[in-house]
């Protein structure tokens, strides 16, 4: 069986800063210790929610730094402009996945260009 070959534009210097503060064994940890607490009955399967580590963004900063209006930005990204605009002022909190998707972009703006070509 072949090996996945990942491919990446950012060094190994910059991926291993942007996860400098990702705890990944403390993550696992975690999950263990919740899913022991389910099999013993001392967690419920109706309160027993996945926890997340997500990473942490800027919206309005990453928007403007990649000189994009909220329109551009929301087109890219799938969502209205009024979307966006709730990110920014703190009024609602983008999805894990639309969190993720930015914080690629702000790790590597060529992004940008693929993804506009699909809009």
């Amino acid at each position: 069986m072949r090996e996945p070959k990942f491919v990446s534009k950012l060094s190994e210097e910059e991926i291993a800063e942007n996860f400098k503060d990702v705890d990944f064994f403390s993550g696992i940890m975690e999950g263990l210790e919740e899913a022991l607490a389910y099999e013993k009955g001392s967690a419920k399967a109706a309160t027993f929610v996945r926890k997340r580590s997500l990473p942490e963004i800027d919206i309005a900063k990453t928007r403007k730094e990649l000189c994009l209006s909220q329109k551009a930005f929301a087109a890219i990204l799938g969502v209205s402009p009024r979307t966006v605009e709730a990110w920014e002022i703190r009024k609602s909190n983008p999805s894990p996945t639309a969190r993720n998707l930015i914080f690629l972009i702000q790790s590597d703006p060529s992004l940008i260009s693929k993804l506009q070509a699909h809009y």
